[in-house]
C-alpha cells in the first residue's frame, strides 16, 4: 500500500540546480585525528579534500580537471595520502601518493596495470594492494613499504581468487573463490608456509565470503548463507578448523570490519533496500548507541586510531551524502559538509517509499516509489526504472536523476525484480538463465501498480535503466513492444553474445559465474541470441534515447551504436548521445547535466504529450 498524501505543487528546479549539489565519497581520518579526507565533485570532477573536525574548514588537495580522484586514505603517521584514478573512465585504476610537498607520484605506473587498494598494515609501515601487471586476468597481492615505495608480491594469484583481508600479524591472507553467482568459497593463504587452506568445503550452492581476522590473528570472520536465506556472520578457527555462528539478522549482513584496536566490530545490514549499521563492543557484547539522525543511512563508518572519534557518510532519499563526525566521549555530533545546493529546498524533494506489488505468478516484488510533483487532480506520466546487474539492487540512497524527474512531474518506480540481491538467495537465483524473460515480466507487472495510483496517467508509462537495466529497457521494447511508450537506455547491453565474450580481463574470476547466470556465449549461442535485443530490433517501434560512454570497458560502445542503427533503419525516433571522456557511468558533472537534460527533453516530447 502507498501512503495517502495529497498532491502538492512544489518549486521546480533545473538539472543545473540538481547537479549544483555536490556528490562526495570516501572517508579517512588523519593520523592526529583532526582532519578527514574525502573525494567531492564540487569542481565538476571528483578531487580530494580535507575538512577540519574542529571548525569545518575545508581544503582542496588535488586539482584534476580530467580524471576522477578517488581517495584511498591518509597515511598512518603523517599527512600523505593515497588516491586512485583512471583515464577517462577506462577502469584501469592506478594508485597515487600525494606527498606533503604537493607532488603526486604514480605508484603503479604500468600502462595496462590495474590496481586496487586493500588497506594499511597494523604497524603502519606498509599498505597492501592488488595488481594485474603480471597477468591481466588476475590480481596478485602486494605489500608496499611506505618509506621506500618498494613493492613485494606476497601472493601470486593464478586461480582467480578475490582478495578478502590480511591478518594483523601479516601471516594470513583470506581469499574468496566464486564458483557461480550463488556459490563461493573461503581460502586462507599462509604467507610463512605458502600453503593454501580451504576453510569452507561444502556441497551444493552456499555463499561464503571472507571478511576480517580477529585481533590475535587466530580466527577469520566470514559471511555465509548455509541453511539460511540471508547472509550471516561466522567465525573460523584456523588452528582447529572449527566454525561457529556469530551474528544472524533477518536480512543480509553486507560487510564486517574491526576498529584499529579491535575494540569494536562494525557490520552493515541490508534492511529492505537501506543499510543499517551496527557497532558491537567486542568485550562487553553491547551495541554502541549511534547518534540520532534523520531518515537515511550511514555508510563507510570509520574510527580514529585511538578510537575516540567516529566519522561516517550519511544520506537520505531526499538528502545527498554528507560527512559527519561523532566524538564517543562527549557524544558531540558534527556535520562536516553541506552538499545540497542551497538553491534547493529539501521540502520540495520526493520521498522514497518502499512498496511491494504482485507479479504475474503472485510473487511479491519490492520497489521504491518516488511520487511525482503534480497539482491536485492532475495525472502524471511514469517511468519504471531497472537497476544494473545482473544481481544488483535499487536502494533508498539519494538519486539526483530520480529527484529531477519527480520534481518535473514524472513518477519513478525503481523495481527490484526477481534476480535482485538483498531479498534472500531464493529470490536472487530466481532469474538465473531466465534473464530478459521472467525478470522482464516483473518489470511489466509494475505498470499495474502505477496504474492504480490516482495521480498517474496509466497510458503514459516508459521504462528506464542503466547497464543491465539498459538491457532490460531494450528487452522490453524488443520482446514486449506494446507495453511501454518510450525507452531510456543508459549504456545497455544489446548483444549478450558479444558482451559476454568481451568481458574485461580483470573480471576473469567472475566470467564463469556470469555465464551461469546469463548463459554461455560459446555453448548456448542460440539461447544467448534469443535474449539479445539486437537480433530482434526489428520489433522495436517506440521512441528511445541512448546514452553511452565511449571508453566503457564493460558495455562497449558498439552495443549502443548497433541498436541505434537498427532503430534508425526501422524509422523509429531515436536520440543518441556519446560522451568521449566517460566509461561505465558518468563521472563529470557537465556530462550528467547534458545527458539528463536530454532525457527530460526526450520525455517531454515523446511521453508527456
Amino acid at each position: 500500500m502507498v501512503k495517502e498524501t495529497k498532491a502538492t505543487e512544489v518549486k521546480r528546479y533545473t538539472i543545473q540546480q540538481f547537479y549544483g549539489s555536490e556528490s562526495i565519497t570516501g572517508n579517512s581520518i588523519s593520523a592526529d585525528g583532526r582532519k578527514v579526507l574525502f573525494s567531492g565533485d564540487k569542481t565538476g570532477i571528483y578531487n580530494a579534500y580535507s575538512v577540519s573536525v574542529e571548525d569545518g574548514v575545508r581544503t582542496q588537495l588535488t586539482h584534476s580537471e580530467d580524471n576522477a580522484v578517488l581517495v584511498a586514505g591518509y597515511f598512518p603517521h603523517d599527512d600523505r595520502f593515497l588516491f586512485l584514478s583512471d583515464k577517462g573512465g577506462n577502469e584501469i585504476l592506478h594508485i597515487y601518493v600525494k606527498n606533503e610537498n604537493g607532488e603526486e607520484v604514480d605508484l603503479t605506473p604500468g600502462e595496462h596495470e590495474r590496481a586496487e587498494f586493500y588497506g594499511w598494515s597494523q604497524d603502519g609501515k606498509s599498505f597492501f594492494y592488488g595488481s594485474n601487471k603480471r597477468n591481466p586476468s588476475y590480481m596478485d597481492v602486494y605489500e608496499m613499504d611506505i618509506a621506500t615505495y618498494e613493492p613485494t608480491c606476497i601472493f601470486t594469484n593464478d586461480e582467480g581468487y578475490e582478495f578478502g583481508s590480511i591478518s594483523l600479524d601479516k601471516r594470513y591472507i583470506s581469499l574468496g573463490k566464486v564458483n557461480n553467482a550463488n556459490d563461493s568459497n573461503v581460502y586462507i593463504f599462509d604467507v610463512q608456509t605458502e600453503k593454501l587452506l580451504h576453510a569452507t568445503p561444502h556441497e551444493g550452492d552456499i555463499q561464503n565470503i571472507p571478511q576480517a581476522f580477529c585481533r590475535n590473528s587466530e580466527n577469520l570472520y566470514f559471511l555465509a548463507d548455509e541453511n539460511e536465506e540471508f547472509l550471516y556472520l561466522k567465525k573460523y578457527h584456523i588452528s582447529t578448523g572449527v566454525t561457529e555462528d556469530v551474528v544472524k539478522e533477518n536480512w543480509d549482513i553486507m560487510f564486517t570490519r574491526f576498529s584499529k584496536q579491535n575494540t569494536y566490530m562494525v557490520y552493515g545490514v541490508n534492511q529492505d533496500a537501506s543499510t543499517v549499521v551496527k557497532v558491537l563492543h567486542m568485550s562487553t557484547g553491547e551495541y554502541l548507541d549511534l547518534p540520532q539522525l534523520p531518515e537515511g543511512q550511514i555508510s563507510d563508518l570509520k574510527f580514529s586510531a585511538d578510537e575516540s572519534l567516529m566519522t561516517f557518510l550519511f544520506n537520505g532519499p531526499n538528502s545527498p551524502t554528507n560527512l559527519y563526525s561523532y566524538e564517543l566521549g562527549t557524544s558531540q555530533l558534527k556535520q562536516l559538509t553541506h552538499t545540497l545546493n542551497p538553491e534547493i529546498s529539501q521540502a520540495d524533494l520526493a520521498d522514497a517509499e518502499v512498496i511491494r506489488y504482485p507479479s504475474f505468478d503472485g510473487l511479491e516484488i519490492p520497489a521504491i516509489y518516488y511520487r511525482p510533483n503534480v497539482k491536485a487532480g492532475e495525472k502524471a506520466p511514469a517511468l519504471v526504472f531497472v537497476h544494473g546487474g545482473p544481481g544488483g539492487q535499487s536502494r533508498t540512497d539519494y538519486n539526483p536523476l530520480f529527484q529531477y524527474l519527480a520534481n518535473n512531474g514524472y513518477a519513478v518506480l525503481a523495481v527490484n525484480n526477481r534476480g535482485s540481491s538483498g531479498y534472500g538467495k531464493t529470490f536472487f537465483s530466481a532469474a538465473d538463465l531466465k534473464h530478459g524473460e521472467i525478470d522482464l515480466e516483473d518489470c511489466i507487472q509494475a505498470k499495474r501498480f502505477l496504474r492504480e495510483q490516482a495521480d498517474i496517467d496509466g497510458e503514459k508509462i516508459g521504462i528506464i535503466g542503466g547497464s543491465y537495466g539498459g538491457y532490460m529497457v531494450l528487452a522490453a521494447l524488443a520482446f514486449r513492444p506494446d507495453e511501454f511508450n518510450v525507452g531510456v537506455d543508459i549504456f545497455g547491453v544489446s548483444n549478450w553474445e558479444r558482451t559476454l565474450k568481451s568481458i574485461p580481463a580483470w573480471w576473469e574470476s567472475f566470467r564463469d559465474a556470469l555465464y551461469k547466470k546469463i548463459g554461455n556465449p560459446f555453448t548456448q549461442t542460440e539461447y544467448i541470441r534469443s535474449i539479445s535485443p539486437l537480433f530482434h530490433a526489428d520489433k522495436i517501434n517506440k521512441p528511445m534515447i541512448v546514452l553511452q560512454g565511449a571508453n566503457d570497458p564493460r558495455v562497449l560502445k558498439v552495443e549502443s551504436d548497433e541498436i541505434v542503427a537498427a532503430l534508425e533503419k526501422n524509422n523509429v525516433p531515436v536520440e543518441y548521445i556519446v560522451f568521449p571522456d566517460e566509461g561505465h557511468g558518468f563521472m563529470k558533472k557537465e556530462n550528467r547535466i547534458k545527458g539528463y537534460q536530454a532525457v527530460l527533453d526526450f520525455l517531454e516530447q515523446y511521453l508527456k504529450r
